[in-house]
């Protein structure tokens, strides 16, 4: 079901800085950054010869990633995304499997403009895990 890692997402306290660390100490190509109030965040993306880290800061006092940045003040990994080549039958397959889709259950756009879903993190060993369709 599950194809390439598509990236890995780091929520960050401070955007600006995480992509400066990013691309002048690390040596990494970074996006520019990319409100999504839909989601309630601004991310940029790392890119990497084999895959990429999306960095999240929150965008409002509302967003879902403020709560982690409460609890993990410096930041951390939030969540793995996984390319799927269907996303409406990876969904009725995982629901049937027991996994329980987060938010509405229905596909949203992504920063990549394509279909995504989340997958609770008690489902998948801890971590809340990311589908976008390819």
């Amino acid at each position: 079901m599950i194809g390439r890692l598509n990236h890995v997402a780091i929520v960050v306290p401070d955007l600006e800085a995480a992509a400066a660390l990013y691309r002048d100490t690390l040596g990494a190509t970074v996006s520019t950054p990319l409100a999504l109030p839909e989601h309630g965040v601004t991310t940029v993306f790392v890119e990497l010869p084999n895959t990429k880290v999306e960095l999240l800061e929150p965008l409002g006092d509302d967003s879902a990633v403020s709560g982690f940045l409460k609890k993990n003040p410096a930041g951390g990994m939030h969540h793995v995304c996984y390319e799927v080549n269907d996303i409406e039958q990876a969904k009725l397959d995982l629901e049937k499997a027991g996994a329980r889709v987060l938010g509405d259950g229905n596909p949203k756009i992504g920063a990549h403009g394509k279909q995504v879903l989340f997958l609770h993190p008690k489902d998948f060993c801890g971590t809340l895990v990311e589908l976008e369709q390819v």
